[in-house]
Order: structure tokens, then C-alpha cells, then sequence
């Protein structure tokens, strides 16, 4: 009789097994993109891209699929080649540790200043590779994204050693040489990417970001403006951060239309994620539960709600914010098809965005990783 229960126990042990095995919820993969930039003298039109152009570049990377799931995307700064940075520092400084906070990214960006200097590349790849928490997993897509101008050899730390350290973790090193393609071949920039299974590429960094005016735009805009209703702060900082994110919408607008219009379709996508600060991204996520959250750390609206309705008021925001990003990935696609016709009568852009995408979609498809068609 015992042993019959036993065996019974056993066997149900193992049904259950079997049938919450296929329940187990599959890790999303990850995206490390670190992107060192020159800061030097003649590096403003290099910034005014790079700050035009980051939510295209995520909007990119929402695109991508591995195994049906999109991509956690984490992304570092650094800048390098500025005379205020001490010599001691190898005349660089870590902005940003590799992060999923796009709007810190995007905050730190416009706080950029240029001022002439020296550009150590290989001692800001040597730093970048050895300060960030890449992942030591092999299957991850892991990037070092490094734009300036000035020859790649100066600095006490040679580039040859620089990206064999990067490559040897599994880190690719792109170069964006900002200038004729020739010049960055002669001053050693291509052979820095070659050296790390890279792309080198040349843009040019004074080129104004031309703006395709599209019907759609005006919508997106709006829908971006309403999906930041729909986001409430909860603890420590957490108003300052939502403060952030609407300034960052201001920082985006005040570039041009365009760079607007990318951030508001990126704040529709799995990659834009604000767990640390807002409520319903981190229930979610699974990150919080909504009765273990103090008042004190509660926004006022919802302070003297039971945990009920606090509950009802978050399902409520979160249907609504879904119904909005819904709404926003369609104009999107809407307007990437206008887009798209009306750019095959203009000349091809040589820009920090297109070289970026051009690389990530190459690389990343090694990586497993299949892009959707726009």
C-alpha cells in the first residue's frame, strides 16, 4: 500500500513537472551597446547627431527578435579626447554604466560639451572593456560603438591590444571615423575594427540630419505625449525620474521634429522600460507587488486608495498604456513606409544613425537575431 503511494506521489510529481516546464517564462536576450564618443574641439556635430539620433537607434533594435522575443537592451556612455578631463584619466570619463535607462542616456547626452583634447582610443576601448558588467554569457550580442576623428594610435595603450582585450570577451569594437574613408583607413581605424571582428565605417559628422515631414507625425507626437500619463513614480526619486522622462520629450523636440517622433515610437516598445521608478512597468515585470508598497513611497493620488482600487487604478494604466503603444507601432509603420519612397529620391545619408544600424543589423544576425521588415 505504501510503495502504491509512493509511486502515485512520484507520478504526479512528475506530471506537474512536465506540464509547468513548458510554463517556465523564457528569458528575454540581451543587447550590451557601449558608445564612446570624442568630445574634443571639433566634435559638435558628432554630439547634435548622437543626441538626434539615439531613440532611432533603439527603435532599431525594437525590430529585432531572437527566437520570437525582443531584446533587453542595455546601453553605456563614455566620451573621450577633452582637455578638462585630467591627463591622469586618460582624458576620458564613464558617463553612464551599461543601463537599461534610455532617458539617462538621452539626459547625459544633452549635457555634453566639447573642448579640444587628446583621443586615447585605445586606453577609452581598454576602459570600456574592462569597467562595464558585460555579460559573460556567450550568445549575447555584445558592441563597442567608438567615433572620432584624430589618428588611432595616440595614447599610452596601444589599440592592437585594446580590442584583441575586447574581442577576447566576446565585445565587437565598431569604428566611425568622422571624415573621408580613406583618411580613417590611413590613421588606422579600420584595422582597430578588423582587429575585433568590427565594421569600420565613415560618416560625416557635420551633416544635418534631414527631416522627412510625414502625416503621421503630428499623431505620434500627441500619443507620445499622452503615453507619459500613463506612468506613475513610486519611491525614492521616482517624481524626479518622471520629471526626466518628460524633459527628455523636450530635449527631443527641441532637435527637430524627427528626433521626437523616434522617441515617442521608442517609448512604445519592449526596449524602453522604467522599473526602478514607475508602478506599472515594475508590476509588470514582476518586480514589485502593488500591497508590498509603502505609502510614504506612494504618488498622493493614490495614497488613500485601498489596495483594491490601487490595484484597479494600475490594471486601468497599463490596458491604457498598451492601447497607446498599439496605436503608435502602427502610424509607425505607416510613416516608415513614406518615408521610405520618399527617400529613394534623395541621396544616401552618411550619418551616425545609418552607420550604427548598418552594423547592428550585420552583426546582430550572427548573433540570432532576425529583424522584422519595416
Amino acid at each position: 500500500m505504501k510503495l502504491r503511494i509512493v509511486v502515485l506521489l512520484l507520478a504526479g510529481l512528475m506530471v506537474f513537472t512536465i506540464h509547468t516546464a513548458g510554463k517556465v517564462k523564457k528569458e528575454r536576450p540581451l543587447v550590451q551597446m557601449a558608445i564612446l564618443l570624442d568630445t574634443s574641439g571639433s566634435m559638435e556635430g558628432l554630439i547634435e547627431q548622437s543626441k538626434t539620433q539615439l531613440w532611432k537607434i533603439v527603435n532599431e533594435m525594437a525590430l529585432a527578435k531572437r527566437e520570437g522575443l525582443s531584446p533587453r537592451l542595455e546601453v553605456g556612455l563614455y566620451e573621450y579626447g577633452k582637455d578638462s578631463i585630467p591627463k591622469s584619466e586618460g582624458f576620458l570619463r564613464m558617463i553612464v554604466p551599461l543601463s537599461e535607462d534610455l532617458d539617462r542616456i538621452s539626459e547625459e547626452l544633452f549635457k555634453l560639451k566639447t573642448n579640444g583634447g587628446s583621443e586615447y582610443c585605445g586606453k577609452v576601448i581598454q576602459s570600456a572593456a574592462n569597467e562595464l558588467n558585460w555579460s559573460k554569457r556567450t550568445d549575447e550580442f555584445k558592441v563597442i560603438f567608438i567615433a572620432g576623428n584624430e589618428p588611432f594610435t595616440q595614447g599610452e595603450v596601444d589599440y592592437k591590444i585594446a580590442c584583441k582585450e575586447a574581442i577576447s570577451k566576446g565585445i565587437i569594437v565598431n569604428t566611425i571615423f568622422c571624415g573621408d574613408y580613406e583618411s580613417g583607413i590611413r590613421t588606422f581605424w579600420k584595422e582597430g575594427a578588423d582587429l575585433a571582428d568590427g565594421k569600420y565605417m565613415n560618416i560625416d559628422h557635420n551633416r544635418k540630419i534631414v527631416h522627412i515631414p510625414a502625416p503621421q507625425d503630428q499623431k505620434i507626437i500627441d500619443l507620445g505625449k499622452n503615453l507619459n500619463k500613463t506612468y506613475v513614480a513610486y519611491g525614492k526619486g521616482g517624481s524626479a525620474k518622471k520629471e526626466r522622462q518628460r524633459r527628455q520629450d523636450k530635449n527631443a523636440l527641441s532637435m527637430s521634429e524627427e528626433a521626437m517622433v523616434q522617441r515617442a515610437a521608442a517609448k512604445s516598445t519592449a526596449q524602453y522600460k522604467n522599473v526602478a521608478w514607475d508602478i506599472v512597468d515594475a508590476e509588470k515585470e514582476g518586480t514589485i507587488k502593488i500591497e508590498d508598497i509603502k505609502e510614504e513611497d506612494l504618488p498622493e493620488e493614490m495614497r488613500k486608495m485601498s489596495i483594491k482600487e490601487r490595484k484597479e487604478y494600475i490594471e486601468k494604466l497599463k490596458k491604457e498604456r498598451e492601447e497607446i503603444q498599439k496605436k503608435i507601432q502602427q502610424l509607425k509603420k505607416e510613416r516608415d513606409k513614406y518615408v521610405a519612397e520618399k527617400r529613394k529620391k534623395m541621396a544616401g545619408e552618411n550619418t551616425l544613425d545609418t552607420a550604427m544600424i548598418t552594423a547592428i543589423r550585420e552583426q546582430a544576425k550572427k548573433k540570432n537575431f532576425k529583424f522584422e521588415k519595416k
